[in-house]
């Protein structure tokens, strides 16, 4: 009689794994394009209209990145 290992865990799904893989890559992106977008919103305004709204040049990235994690 021949061993024949088994390498595939209880409750383990391949097909799954791939679909959260694929999503999280998704949602990565989508995540980079909003940091994206705001930021050179942000940055394209003078420092006169970001003080108007309260922010200062240095801010952009951290607002930016705030905005982003909120996806």
């Amino acid at each position: 009689m021949a061993f024949a290992p088994t390498y595939a865990r209880p409750g383990f799904s391949l097909r799954a794994a791939y679909r959260n893989a694929v999503a999280n890559i998704r949602q990565a992106a989508a995540r980079r394009a909003a940091f994206n977008a705001l930021y050179d919103e942000l940055n394209a305004m003078s420092d006169r209209e970001l003080a108007d709204i309260g922010l200062a040049r240095s801010e952009i990235g951290d607002v930016a990145s705030a905005h982003a994690a909120t996806l």
